[in-house]
C-alpha cells in the first residue's frame, strides 16, 4: 500500500469518527429524470436526484450521474411549488424550468417506491418548478462528449416539454437498465391532467427542437 493510499484510508476513518454528516441525513427522496442545457438542445443527460423535503413548497436536491457509490456529483436542483414560484420576482423566473411534462409524460420516476407512494410524490410535483445548475457533463451522449473532470462554467439546465425533444436512445437505455415502464407511468398519470396549470417556460426551447408534439396538460402560461 502506498503512503498516499494509506493516508487517504486513515483520513477517511478519522472523518467517520469525528465529523458530522447531519446536513445529508434527510436527502432521502430519490427521483430520476432527464435534463438538457438551456439553449443547448444537444446537451442532454440522465439525472439522478437525491432530495430533502424542506417543507410543502420547497425541496433541495443533489444531482448525480448514477445511483451507485461510484456516481459523480454533477449538480444541484432546487424545487418549488407553483404557488411559491408565483411569489418570485419576474427577473428570477427565467432561471426556473417547468415540471409538468416530466410528470405527465412518465419520464420522471421514483425507483423503489411502491406505485401508490410514487404516484403521490408525482402529484405533489405537479405544477412545480426547478432551478438546476450542472457543474459537470460527466458522461458522453450523442455528439456531446463527457469530460474527465468538471471543466468549464456551470450550466443552467432546462426541462423537456414536448414529445420528441429528449433523445429516444437515452430514454430507452435508462428504462432498460432500471427496468422501468415509462409508458405505463404516463398512462397512470393522466388522472393529473385536469389539475395541471399552464406554466412559465414551457415554450422557452420550443424552437430549439424540430418535429416535436405537445401533450395534454403541458401548456405555456403566455400562450
Amino acid at each position: 500500500m502506498t503512503g498516499r493510499a494509506s493516508g487517504s484510508r486513515h483520513s477517511s476513518a478519522g472523518a467517520d469518527l469525528l465529523q458530522t454528516t447531519a446536513p445529508l441525513a434527510d436527502f432521502d427522496v430519490y427521483v430520476v429524470g432527464f435534463h438538457c442545457a438551456k439553449g443547448d438542445p444537444e446537451m442532454q443527460m440522465e439525472a439522478h436526484h437525491f432530495c430533502k423535503v424542506v417543507n410543502d413548497d420547497f425541496l433541495q436536491c443533489v444531482v448525480f450521474d448514477g445511483n451507485t457509490k461510484d456516481a459523480n456529483l454533477i449538480g444541484i436542483e432546487y424545487i418549488v411549488s407553483g404557488d411559491l414560484f408565483e411569489t418570485m420576482p419576474e427577473d428570477e423566473r427565467p432561471s426556473w424550468h417547468p415540471h409538468n411534462f416530466e410528470v405527465l409524460s412518465g419520464q420522471l420516476v421514483a425507483p423503489g417506491l411502491p406505485e401508490v407512494a410514487e404516484k403521490a410524490l408525482m402529484h405533489r410535483l405537479l405544477n412545480s418548478y426547478g432551478k438546476t445548475w450542472h457543474t459537470w457533463h460527466s458522461l458522453a451522449h450523442g455528439a456531446q462528449p463527457g469530460t474527465p473532470l468538471p471543466y468549464g462554467d456551470a450550466r443552467l439546465m432546462w426541462s423537456f416539454n414536448r414529445d420528441g425533444e429528449s433523445d429516444e436512445a437515452m430514454k430507452q437505455d435508462r428504462d432498460t437498465q432500471m427496468h422501468l415502464d415509462t409508458d405505463g407511468k404516463r398512462r397512470d398519470r393522466q388522472s393529473f391532467v385536469d389539475e395541471a396549470r399552464p406554466q412559465w417556460g414551457v415554450d422557452t426551447m420550443r424552437d430549439d427542437f424540430v418535429g416535436t408534439t405537445p401533450i395534454p396538460g403541458v401548456v405555456d402560461r403566455s400562450a
